[in-house]
């Protein structure tokens, strides 16, 4: 039998194919026994002479036809194979060296630390409407797509597998309206750090085309202790989720909604989101606060000039473990071009600065 267990009561659950390591009185002599040792019939003792890989308590039955070591072994290689897939003609097509770009697909990866060992990577990818095919039924236009991306090692070992389907639905009087802009997909995978390889195959399922994309994966190393900073997201949507979808949910990041602007390109009429995290801030001694500030800056690209002046202290921040920076900036001052978005992040106790840029364009 495999079970889940937190043998510590830490919240930190593992796969185990010996039931008694959830015991937390295992090791605590003349603790915790069993009926049979209780009426001296056994010893607690004998646990630890069994030849089956398990602690359990030792008796005059044989153990049911599921706890056999073998029935355990296959159990536990089963937990552990990959699921089945689904979209065995993507399958093929990430497996081949032949590569489809019928159907023009643009993606991005930004990176969040989750622990001092993984990092939560977020993929997104974004297709046109306009490059989608529409079936009609019943006044109903709709596209589909289906996804299947695979995360390799750079030695090609296999680390992460997963695929979806994407669909929308429309009136088809709205199909015109409908089919301007984009569609957007977002996955969520707690990665280890380091350099990965993720191989992307789309394809409409209506007009057939296909697209087969890779990239790299630099995941980054975010420790414990060391001042240092998330991917900066811009993005086209930021909102708070209800509790209930508190870290559930595409684009969602703790409680925020992030919808990364993949092109980084918006027009005058729209509100720039801009979403990042801090990390490790030496707390001041007396407030155990981050004594820390963030400056803003907008300059047109090829320039030093100053479209747009911004700064604030993070005193108030409840945390100086992580600090998360939540803005929103209209653009209708901006006249159509290319700009950098400048950020600039001291924390005073430690001395240290840190100054991403990134780069947006405005239509």
């Amino acid at each position: 039998m495999i079970e889940f267990v937190d043998p510590t009561m830490t919240g930190e659950y593992r796969m185990t194919m010996d039931p008694s390591e959830k015991d937390a009185l295992l090791y605590v002599p003349n603790a915790g026994l069993t009926m049979m040792e209780q009426m001296g019939m056994s010893s607690k003792a004998d646990r630890f002479n069994r030849t089956d890989g398990t602690r359990l308590g030792t008796g005059t039955q044989p153990l049911p036809q599921r706890m056999n070591q073998f029935e355990r072994l296959r159990q536990f290689s089963q937990l552990q194979k990959a699921p089945a897939v689904k979209f065995k003609d993507l399958e093929a097509a990430v497996n081949s060296t032949v590569k489809f770009n019928l159907l023009p697909m643009r993606v991005r990866a930004d990176f969040m630390r989750m622990t001092a060992s993984t990092v939560q990577t977020n993929i997104t990818l974004q297709l046109e409407k306009r490059d989608l095919q529409f079936q009609n039924k019943d006044g109903i236009a709709k596209s589909a797509v289906n996804i299947y991306a695979r995360i390799t090692s750079m030695s090609r070992r296999v680390i992460n597998v997963f695929e979806d389907v994407v669909t929308m639905e429309v009136p088809s009087d709205m199909l015109e309206a409908a089919s301007k802009g984009s569609s957007v997909y977002g996955k969520s995978i707690p990665l280890p750090p380091g350099t990965y390889r993720i191989n992307i195959v789309v394809k409409d399922v209506f007009g057939g085309n296909m697209n087969n994309y890779e990239m790299a994966l630099n995941v980054p190393r975010l420790e414990d202790d060391v001042f240092g900073m998330s991917s900066v997201v811009l993005a086209d949507l930021i909102e708070k989720v209800p509790t209930r979808s508190i870290g559930n949910g595409q684009f969602v990041i703790g409680t925020t909604k992030v919808r990364p602007r993949v092109t980084e390109s918006f027009t005058r009429d729209e509100k720039m989101g801009i979403y990042v995290k801090f990390y490790n801030f030496e707390p001041d001694e007396k407030t155990r606060k981050p004594n820390a500030t963030v400056q803003y800056e907008v300059v047109k690209s090829g320039s030093n000039v100053k479209i747009f002046e911004f700064s604030e202290d993070l005193t108030n921040s409840s945390s100086a473990t992580e600090v998360t920076i939540e803005k929103v900036l209209p653009l209708k001052a901006l006249e159509p071009g290319a700009y950098e978005l400048r950020l600039k992040v001291t924390d005073k106790v430690r001395n240290q600065t840190l100054s991403p840029v990134t780069k947006f364009t405005v239509t």
